[in-house]
């Protein structure tokens, strides 16, 4: 077949799916130095998920009114928003490279605020009177539904979202990163709830509480329960679809052992010394693993969209600015002052999306779905170039 365009890249191994010669070569745009497509409708999935969470949230809430009042916990609401706010915050700026749709992110936030939360409660309570019913001693019973109970229960209960979000949603699955990402708003919702909880049962000592939550340990639930949605996140990039069996016990697996040397901790009346001395530590790390996996994500699409514009889709500069934080934000403004911001940013979110669309693909995900994803981001491309290679200053 003859082009105006580069000739096809043909396959760099048996499996490798080529990519299709641009139909012209991409317009040259000047006018800034090089320093998932958007919007789908909202599905069955994300619907359900919502409705089970909000009816998990007012039922938490009854409860929780049915403790301290809706005065107490109305307060207690007010000051959960804080640590939700500044967790959201963070995980924002995780998610910067290619954002997670919107709808998925409230389902996550829903699930662990309703429904992680209702089932929680049930269960821990039923652990503990089992306990309790066996050895007859209250204090065992505490200790045991603290130290066991709770990081089983709790963490299969949010794992369990995240799961669900992968095995349903896994087009938009596409790394680490995103699990670390769905994983955390889980947690956000579950630490939201939980923290209400705690803020109206203590409210004499709501200050201690409140240091101790919100300010000592906002990431806590986030960091346990990270750890399944990075072990879901890497099944992702393996080309066996049934990866995650095996590996998602292995990420539960450890968000149960982080949970319980919290409560442990707790238990134990040696909280600031474990905090100190192995929690604080093992948060730094994290901090760096998530880095080095955003930097990780800038390569993958540096490398991906490279392939497009030997392909002709992409010119060099554009895959310059498109893997630059920086130039992104140059390039949106530069785009704003000629009133095609909207189209700029459409650019950028589709070129992104376009890369992890190929990755997958690269670990063997390139079926009849992903082939017409990938003609369909192709053409938002070229639209969303043409809404702003036509501005004139």
């Amino acid at each position: 077949m003859t082009t105006s365009g580069p000739q096809q890249i043909p396959p760099g191994r048996p499996g490798r799916p080529a990519i299709a010669p641009a139909p012209g070569a991409p317009p040259t745009v000047g006018g800034w130095t090089p320093r998932r497509p958007p919007g789908r409708t909202l599905l069955v999935v994300e619907v359900l998920g919502i409705a089970l969470g909000l009816a998990g949230v007012y039922w938490m809430i009854t409860l929780i009114m049915g403790v301290g009042g809706a005065t107490s916990t109305a307060m207690a609401g007010a000051l959960a928003f804080v640590p939700l706010l500044v967790v959201l915050g963070a995980v924002r700026w995780v998610d910067r490279w290619e954002p997670e749709p919107r709808s998925l992110l409230l389902t996550a936030l829903m699930w662990g605020a309703g429904v992680s939360t209702a089932v929680s409660l049930v269960f821990n309570e039923l652990f503990t009177f089992s306990v309790l019913s066996t050895t007859g001693d209250d204090t065992t019973a505490s200790v045991l539904g603290a130290v066991v109970g709770a990081p089983l229960v709790e963490e299969s209960a949010k794992g369990v979202g995240v799961l669900l979000i992968f095995l349903l949603r896994r087009r938009y699955f596409d790394g680490p990163v995103d699990g670390i990402v769905y994983g955390s708003v889980v947690a956000a919702g579950f630490a939201f709830t939980e923290n209400i909880l705690y803020f109206v049962q203590y409210e004499q000592a709501l200050g201690q509480v409140f240091f101790a939550r919100a300010i000592q340990g906002p990431f806590a639930h986030v960091t346990f329960t990270a750890c399944t949605g990075l072990a879901l996140g890497l099944a992702s990039r393996t080309r066996s679809r049934g990866s995650w069996v095996w590996l998602a016990p292995l990420g539960w697996a450890g968000a149960v052992a982080l949970h319980a040397l919290w409560n442990g901790s707790a238990v134990m009346a040696v909280h600031e010394s474990v905090y100190w001395t192995i929690q604080v530590p093992l948060f730094a790390v994290a901090i760096l693993l998530v880095l080095a996996l955003r930097r990780a994500e800038q390569r993958t699409i540096a490398r991906r969209l490279g392939e497009y514009a030997r392909a002709g889709w992409f010119a060099p500069f554009e895959v310059e600015m498109l893997t630059s934080m920086p130039a992104r934000r140059d390039a949106r403004a530069w785009a704003a002052r000629r009133g095609a911001a909207g189209a700029m940013k459409d650019f950028q979110r589709t070129a992104t999306s376009l890369a992890f669309a190929r990755q997958r693909a690269l670990t063997g995900r390139y079926d009849i779905g992903a082939r017409l994803d990938e003609q369909h981001l192709l053409e938002q491309v070229v639209s969303a170039r043409a809404g702003f290679a036509a501005r004139r200053d």
